[in-house]
């Protein structure tokens, strides 16, 4: 079977994004990008890449959604620059918590599989994104779904289009040339 150029795969998932935004439930639809780019940034989806990603995101995403909380609580508790500091406070120590899970958790190693899934929750919570804009609990749901998805459109991504563009040939041809 002949794959499909690389261009022609990832376009076709990507619009399988645009019913997601679509969608009444206003899911993040770019947090899938994210852990799919993600995915590609640590080497492509291999079997290895994917364990390490997969746990990770929503590791990430799930301390992020404590911070808020702890924000907002801090919030009814303190203003100024007390508050400023208790926001300090908190941000270090679940952040330094976040990080010493990779210490303790073998697959839980990949660090930067869980600030994709930090950032990309916040982007979705601020952003107004999930089925209740603004509930952090909607957009932990949401974007731990959506992230999810990323490292499989990868893998679709990976074994379904041809392993060259047509410029890494043309570089490769120019190269034997020389």
């Amino acid at each position: 079977m002949k794959k499909l150029p690389a261009e022609v795969v990832a376009s076709l998932l990507a619009i399988t994004t645009v019913p997601i935004a679509a969608h009444a439930s206003h899911l993040p639809p770019w947090a899938i990008f994210i852990s799919w780019a993600a995915t590609f940034a640590m080497g492509g989806p291999t079997p290895e890449n994917l364990k390490k990603i997969w746990p990770t995101l929503p590791v990430g995403s799930l301390f992020a959604f404590v911070i808020v909380l702890c924000f907002r609580q801090a919030a009814e508790q303190f203003s100024g620059p007390a508050l400023i500091a208790a926001e300090m406070v908190i941000l270090f120590m679940l952040n330094a918590g976040m990080m010493f899970l990779a210490r303790v958790f073998y697959t839980l190693r990949f660090i930067p599989g869980m600030f994709f899934g930090f950032a990309s929750y916040f982007a979705t919570l601020f952003g107004g994104f999930g089925p209740t804009p603004g509930d952090p609990v909607a957009a932990l749901g949401a974007v731990v779904a959506m992230n999810a998805m990323g490292p499989a459109y990868a893998w679709i991504k990976a074994r379904y289009s041809a392993p060259e563009s047509l410029v890494e040939r043309s570089w490769q041809a120019h190269k034997r040339e020389a």
